[in-house]
């Protein structure tokens, strides 16, 4: 997809933008905290239907103000202009206090889940590096993330999983309770029949997952050589309770343990993907240069994965502020990769045109500069 205009009203700092944009490279260059960010912050919302960065909806709106709005003018990137384009427009509005109307071509959604995947994209952005640094869920929302853009069925057995789960726990905390006199034992009927759903739709899950995973390492392993220029060795391994045996079993074998607890140790919600640089973990080995590295190769190998599992359709990519910790010499290996005629249209950030001059001075794209201060974006020529 080519988003050729971007509307803002009152969305974060932002107060008004309208931008005819280019179909290759955007760049916006600004000092830090100018709103550069959260003009990409906006595109992501157009895909995802939030925020990269706040999950609360009421706080993405201007300061002040009573409502925001974001609308976004897509074509298909077929490379054809003019009145044979087929035109797709998105847009949000929000007023504080209310739901926000999420709309296409003017029909609202019944379900925001219908909207994930029209319009695919990767956003490589400094909080990237909690896939390192934090807890597991950080990188199972990074699976689910990618995979719900190409498979609407994966979204389905997830929120057939996670409302399972919920019921399974709510009865673990009820017996629990129940040993201190204060509530009923819980129904081992509606346990099994919570475990059972449990089970199969946890068992979907995975397989997909295993098959992203297995799909995307070698992928990911080639950007990350291409960028460190063959120096170091990383590794991707998903591990999940569902290599143990049938979920089912797994999930019963240890209820015990759950009852005693109070909610459910094993399952696909446990599941996690082993970084490794050399053998060892990233966590530990990785300089924040190396993490860096790490985290863009992996998502640009999501960005090749999109685009060979989309119908036809190349994913936005958004490069906030990614040239920051890194060498020169992994900037100049970037630069040429995202230079290259594998990706679609980009949207990138920097605090000064020096990268940006680099970009464009070894490529033939076309490409558009706006200047950010204070919320303001202007054209920059």
């Amino acid at each position: 997809m080519i988003l050729r205009k971007l509307s803002i009203l009152n969305y974060k700092n932002i107060r008004e933008a309208t931008l005819e944009l280019s179909p290759k490279m955007n760049c916006f260059i600004g000092h830090n905290g100018a709103g550069k960010t959260n003009v990409l912050d906006a595109v992501y919302y157009l895909s995802f239907c939030r925020s990269a960065t706040n999950p609360i909806d009421s706080q993405v709106i201007r300061h002040e103000e009573p409502f925001c709005l974001i609308e976004g003018r897509y074509a298909d990137d077929s490379g054809n202009s003019g009145e044979s384009e087929n035109i797709e427009v998105v847009s949000c509005g929000m007023k504080r206090g209310q739901k926000k109307h999420f709309k296409r071509n003017k029909k609202e959604y019944r379900r925001l889940s219908e909207h994930i995947g029209l319009i695919p994209l990767v956003m490589v952005a400094p909080g990237d590096t909690l896939l390192i640094e934090g807890g597991s869920e950080e990188r199972r929302r990074l699976m689910d993330q990618v995979i719900a853009q190409y498979d609407r069925s994966y979204i389905d057995a997830l929120t057939r999983y996670n409302n399972a789960l919920q019921q399974r726990n709510t009865l673990l905390k009820q017996d629990s309770e129940a040993a201190f006199q204060t509530a009923k034992p819980y129904d081992p009927t509606l346990m099994d029949l919570w475990e059972e759903q449990m089970a199969e739709a946890g068992e979907e899950v995975y397989r997909r997952r295993a098959d992203f995973v297995e799909q995307l390492t070698p992928v990911f392993q080639d950007y990350y050589s291409q960028i460190s220029e063959g120096r170091e060795q990383v590794g991707l391994q998903y591990v999940s309770h569902c290599q143990r045996g049938p979920l089912l079993e797994v999930i019963r074998r240890d209820r015990m343990k759950d009852l005693a607890v109070g909610y459910s140790l094993h399952g696909i919600h446990r599941d996690d993907l082993v970084f490794t640089l050399g053998g060892h973990p990233m966590k530990r080995e990785g300089s924040q240069g190396q993490h860096k590295t790490y985290v863009i190769s992996l998502k640009l190998a999501q960005f090749d994965f999109l685009k060979r599992m989309g119908a036809n359709t190349t994913p936005l990519l958004l490069l906030d502020d990614i040239f920051d910790k890194l060498d020169a010499h992994r900037v100049e290996q970037i630069v040429r990769l995202v230079s290259g005629d594998s990706f679609g249209q980009i949207f990138i950030t920097d605090t000064n045109r020096d990268h940006l001059d680099r970009i464009l001075s070894q490529s033939a794209l076309d490409y558009s500069i706006f200047h950010v201060a204070e919320g303001e974006v202007r054209t920059k020529k």
